[in-house]
């Protein structure tokens, strides 16, 4: 009855220890000068046997002796963090904290009262600089991860954990059960033999310095532990070194095993999960093979034809989500205005879609596209014998090998999903295939209660989808129908399992309903935004300046247009502006 019914946080939470990398002030000048005075060749030629370059040691000797070069610019430190420490607390105020400390611990009154006026100043200024910072993070437009972590400082949020559990066992069979759709796979993959004069791709130093210039610092490194950092500032350094493996990389089709590494980081996609489908694998890659693979994707679509297949809206340009919505609402309503009329719109849902990718079936599909027997050759070796592991915390699953799939993590892996599916078009000109990724969409045209061709097509589609999961039970049909007498609609089967036929549904974030209204989809808007406007509260309890309040408005409605509509921020903006021009939070 007499215990306290508040703990401090320091006994609430123990203390934890980090270990961090620090890159001193010139660490980065100090790499630059060491990468440009290395003789590259040196390594080339420790790797050259018979007047043939082993890739894989030439790889692995230059990406080791970059992590020996970062270790020896950069410092490792082991940090205490509690859970009671204040976030502008600096290492000049922590010294001013232990001279004051220090003078009262041998009694120098003199000392002791200098020690605590100074001690008054430096926290006064620790928060100044601290709450200039912050403010910082707000007016700056460009940066949104800065933004966020200001109002989360400000308003004392804390985003649930979702971290998974770091036991062995658990990791090991989350990498088999990531790994599944391996034993579907019964195809060898076999290169073919380049015929003469095959034109082999050649990567220019140029274009290999911009890609390395274009990473963002704050981007995890992969598997290599070479950090963005690196490749970044000193893009001008390693262009040479790079474009030479690169290049040898695509004139001997074979991709370097350091670089297709990949590390699986499962996420939970809602608390607490019960199966392993509950966990989303994140794969972190070598930064190195994202720059290599965006030169490659870039070099593939500039060789494809623009209308190759003209209903796949994703990873185009000047082409989103907006178009393939529009084109299946403008076709259903265009039918609807002829008589005797519905349509028949169903949602596909494909398991783990990129996963299920055949390396050899993608290379055939590419052949007939018209791309070269090299690239073909390099695409091969690139999506077999990718080692993969799951890592949590500090333990790492085992290793398995994967010959199947592209991983979500790989940049080239939306671009050899669209491609195979390039051929995959209604057999009827009154049905639709609206496609956004994975997400394809059959859209039915109904004329005289006749259901014969949009049955038939949506036969053919599961038919057609071979390796491809389709996930009959997260299949969704609408029938929309705005005839006077209705009938009754058989329902619809895919592989002997009858889909779910609904009357609202989710397309690509806009919700669909059978009498195609935007009732649904605005209460959703509305409760999206009202979630977006929480953060406007906290901030205004926080006693935050009424200009942070403003750029968050605005920043909310740059990004979110169509959830907010403009006069309503207007209207918010004059009332902060009032606020501020008087002084009152209250008011």
């Amino acid at each position: 009855m007499l215990m306290p019914a508040y703990r401090p946080l320091i006994k609430v939470a123990k203390p934890v220890q980090k270990q961090i990398q620090v890159w001193p002030e010139g660490s980065s000048e100090v790499l630059q000068d060491c990468f440009d005075t290395t003789d590259w060749n040196m390594f080339k030629q420790a790797a050259t046997y018979n007047n043939t370059t082993d890739l894989q040691e030439y790889s692995e000797t230059v990406t080791a002796y970059i992590n020996k070069c970062i270790d020896d610019v950069t410092v490792t430190k082991t940090i205490t963090a509690r859970a009671n420490q204040k976030p502008w607390m600096t290492g000049e105020v922590y010294r001013l904290l232990e001279t004051r400390n220090a003078a009262f611990r041998a009694g120098d009154e003199v000392g002791l009262r200098t020690a605590r006026a100074n001690l008054s100043r430096g926290f006064r200024e620790a928060k100044r600089q601290y709450s200039r910072r912050i403010a910082h993070q707000f007016s700056d437009s460009r940066d949104t991860r800065s933004l966020w972590q200001g109002i989360q400082t400000i308003t004392d949020y804390k985003p649930p954990s979702r971290t998974c559990n770091s036991n062995i066992s658990l990791l090991n069979e989350l990498n088999t059960f990531f790994a599944r759709f391996e034993k579907q796979n019964s195809t060898t993959a076999q290169k073919t033999p380049p015929p003469p004069g095959d034109q082999v791709m050649t990567l220019t130093p140029d274009s290999v310095r911009r890609s390395f210039s274009r990473i963002n610092a704050r981007k995890a490194p992969g598997p290599d532990n070479i950090p963005g950092r690196v490749l970044s500032d000193c893009a001008a350094e390693l262009t040479d070194v790079f474009t030479d493996i690169f290049n040898i990389s695509l004139s001997q089709a074979v991709v370097p095993t350091c670089f297709k590494t990949t590390t699986i980081i499962p996420v939970p996609k809602k608390p607490p999960p019960s199966c392993f489908n509950d966990y989303r694998p994140v794969a972190l890659t070598p930064i190195l093979m994202k720059c290599f693979e965006w030169l490659v994707m870039h070099h593939i679509k500039s060789a494809l034809p623009p209308s190759l297949d003209p209903f796949q809206f994703a990873y185009r340009s000047n082409c989103s989500t907006d178009d393939a919505i529009t084109n299946a609402i403008h076709s259903a309503l265009t039918h609807l205005d002829k008589k005797d009329s519905y349509v028949g719109m169903l949602f596909i849902d494909f398991s783990s879609a990129f996963n299920t990718i055949i390396p050899q079936q993608l290379i055939h599909k590419l052949v007939e596209l018209g791309h070269n027997t090299s690239l073909c050759n390099w695409l091969l070796d690139f999506l077999t014998g990718r080692p993969q592991a799951v890592w949590v915390g500090s333990n790492t699953s085992s290793t398995i090998t994967l010959n199947t799939g592209a991983p979500q993590g790989y940049v080239l892996s939306p671009l050899l999903f669209t491609l195979p599916t390039y051929d995959c078009t209604p057999s009827h000109n009154s049905n639709l295939f609206i496609k956004f990724a994975d997400d394809t969409t059959v859209v039915g045209l109904i004329s005289n209660r006749d259901e014969t061709n949009y049955r038939s097509e949506v036969s053919r589609l599961a038919g057609w989808c071979n390796n491809l999961s389709l996930n009959v039970e997260k299949t969704k049909e609408i029938v929309v129908d705005f005839r006077r007498v209705h009938t009754q609609h058989a329902p619809l089967t895919i592989n002997g399992a009858t889909v779910e036929r609904v009357s609202s549904t989710k397309f690509l974030g806009v919700h669909i309903t059978e009498d195609l209204s935007w009732i649904d989809n605005t209460a959703a808007l509305a409760k999206k935004s009202q979630q977006r406007l929480y953060f406007l509260r906290k901030l205004r309890r926080a006693r935050a300046p009424p200009p942070h309040h403003v750029h968050l408005l605005q920043r909310h409605h740059r990004e979110h247009p169509d959830q907010l509509h403009h006069c309503v921020v207007w209207r918010l903006q004059r009332v902060l502006q009032e606020d501020s021009a008087t002084h009152s939070v209250s008011s």
